[in-house]
């Protein structure tokens, strides 16, 4: 086991799934690091996908660790994503990865699909050292097809939830996402993004720009993680 290390780094690290996949990731720790989130990538882009990058610099600026990752089928340059299960050790190797080199609260979660399997592998098994899961759009259902059959298993995660939500995500329609807070009750929290959609895109009608709507969502994702620690 390596000794934990303390920023300002950014280290490029490749880490060994089970099974015998290794894929990349990446550590950004700044020198006043509080945490580090532990952060997948959607289905249809990898780690380094702009809104990756957005999210890791305005976190680390705000002393908030950032481990990002590949899933097997991304570093492979495929389109179709890995088995769940494959999916599940990549996330586990990546907290595993996190918490030997950076001696920090963790939390973890991502961006729509690796949100999801993130709270998949940690409804199976809690993932150590994990303290809360956030999400960066959760894919509540295929557009135009509104159903939660998807966010069943969070009814077996038990550490709390951040749901960062745009009023306009054709992936989690309000309604539904609404209910299925009330359901998991106090340990389940969102922050709505007014006429954000799944991307954190808004029009230009809004009055505000994506760069705003980024910062609004960094900063409740702050605020809920103050509360954690």
């Amino acid at each position: 086991m390596s000794a934990a290390i303390r920023g300002p780094v950014t280290e490029r690290l490749t880490l060994a799934v089970e099974g015998g996949a290794r894929v990349s990731a990446l550590l950004e720790l700044p020198g006043d690091a509080r945490a580090c989130y532990v952060l997948a990538h959607s289905a249809g882009a990898g780690m380094e996908q702009p809104l990756m990058s957005a999210v890791a610099a305005g976190l680390g600026a705000r002393g908030i660790a950032t481990l990002r990752y590949q899933f097997p089928y991304m570093e492979r340059r495929a389109r179709r994503p890995d088995p769940p299960a494959l999916c599940h050790a990549t996330v586990r190797a990546a907290v595993a990865e996190c918490a030997r080199r950076a001696s920090l609260p963790l939390i973890a979660g991502g961006r729509s699909f690796g949100g999801r399997m993130t709270s998949q592998a940690q409804a199976q098994e809690p993932l150590p050292g994990v303290r809360g899961l956030a999400f960066l759009g959760f894919p509540l259902h295929p557009a135009g097809r509104p159903s939660d059959q998807r966010a069943e298993h969070l009814a077996r995660v038990s550490i709390p939830l951040l749901f960062l939500a745009g009023t306009r995500d054709a992936l989690a329609e309000r309604p539904l996402l609404e209910a299925l807070l009330a359901r998991l009750g106090t340990r389940a929290s969102v922050s709505w993004l007014e006429d954000a959609d799944h991307a954190f895109h808004v029009p230009a009608r809004s009055g505000r720009n994506d760069a705003e709507v980024m910062s609004t969502a960094l900063e409740s994702l702050c605020e809920w993680l103050e509360g954690l620690l």
